[in-house]
């Protein structure tokens, strides 16, 4: 069974930095799409970022772009965001997920994955 488990999260001041670990265990598909998303109460879950593997292509919102940075280590068993020049309104609960086929068309949307993290909270203060 495939079990995805965030870690990283914490409180830190604008223009910090932050960088989220999501475990990945259990999964035996050779090829996979691998995400983040973030939540705040009362709003939709939206993406931030994703990685196709294998090519390890990635995709981000506009709204982070230039800023975070979604990779991988080399055995695909830990994915991770480094958050840099963070902003108040990055202060989300960030969760991991995963697709089981590495096909990247609805990276952003969260019904495209099959498997999802519990998050971990950021939290940035201005």
């Amino acid at each position: 069974q495939v079990q995805l488990v965030e870690s990283g999260g914490g409180s830190v001041q604008a223009g910090g930095s932050l960088r989220l670990s999501c475990a990945v265990s259990g999964y035996t598909y050779s090829g996979r799409l691998m995400g983040w998303f973030r939540q705040t109460p009362g709003k939709e879950r939206e993406g931030v970022a994703a990685i196709v593997t294998p090519g390890h292509v990635t995709y981000y919102a506009d709204s982070v772009k230039g800023r975070f940075t979604i990779s991988q280590d080399d055995n695909g068993n830990t994915v991770y965001l480094q958050m840099n020049s963070l902003k108040p309104e990055d202060t989300a609960m960030y969760y991991c997920a995963a697709r089981s086929t590495p096909n990247s068309r609805g990276w952003s949307w969260t019904y495209w994955y099959d498997y999802w993290g519990q998050g971990t909270q950021v939290t940035v203060s201005s």
